[in-house]
């Protein structure tokens, strides 16, 4: 597919699958080396980060780690509010366990910011994050993620579990707003 057409808005692809594919094992690899136990807890943040999460954990290959899911709510079309509320929350108890954060992108820092917080204060060993997509010029608040599949511009993107509006979540590629073409 070479352009997605949603909301009136023009979408052209950015990253395609295959490449995708490559930098998810490479995450996973790292993941699995920096790991200190075999019973990691890796919390997928819904909605979003779902197919991430599945290719990220099937790569990372450890059977005795657990998945969990959280989902926060923090955009409204393409923008992020800068509100964050918590839709379904962490009922795990993650007192002394590794835990493994698996977020779809990582923008301003908000969300990650607060979950760390949340999730540090019930005593964790340790709390790593890997995202797919990581914006470090748009990161106001909080540390970079540890494991980044890919850095990008602050530019709206879609596809591969990232959405307008709840469309677009199944395109295998990620895809980027078509800039605007200005006749001089």
């Amino acid at each position: 597919m070479e352009e997605v057409t949603l909301k009136g808005l023009t979408f052209v692809p950015y990253i395609k699958r295959d490449e995708i594919a490559k930098q998810v094992q490479r995450v996973a690899d790292e993941i699995r080396r920096d790991c200190q136990s075999e019973e990691p807890l890796f919390l997928c943040v819904l909605n979003g980060a779902f197919m991430f999460a599945a290719d990220l954990y099937r790569a990372i290959d450890m059977p005795k780690s657990v998945i969990t899911f959280i989902r926060f709510k923090s955009y409204d079309g393409m923008q992020s509010t800068g509100k964050i509320s918590t839709v379904m929350g962490l009922n795990e108890d993650i007192e002394g366990r590794e835990v493994i954060i698996i977020e779809d992108i990582v923008d301003t820092g908000l969300t990650a910011q607060r979950l760390r917080e949340e999730l540090l204060t019930r005593n964790p060993a340790s709390v790593k994050m890997a995202t797919l997509l990581y914006k470090p010029a748009s990161l106001t608040v909080g540390v970079p993620p540890e494991y980044v599949c890919f850095e990008i511009p602050s530019r709206f993107i879609l596809g591969y579990g990232l959405d307008l509006d709840g469309q677009a979540r199944g395109l295998a590629d990620v895809y980027v707003l078509k800039p605007e073409v200005t006749e001089e």
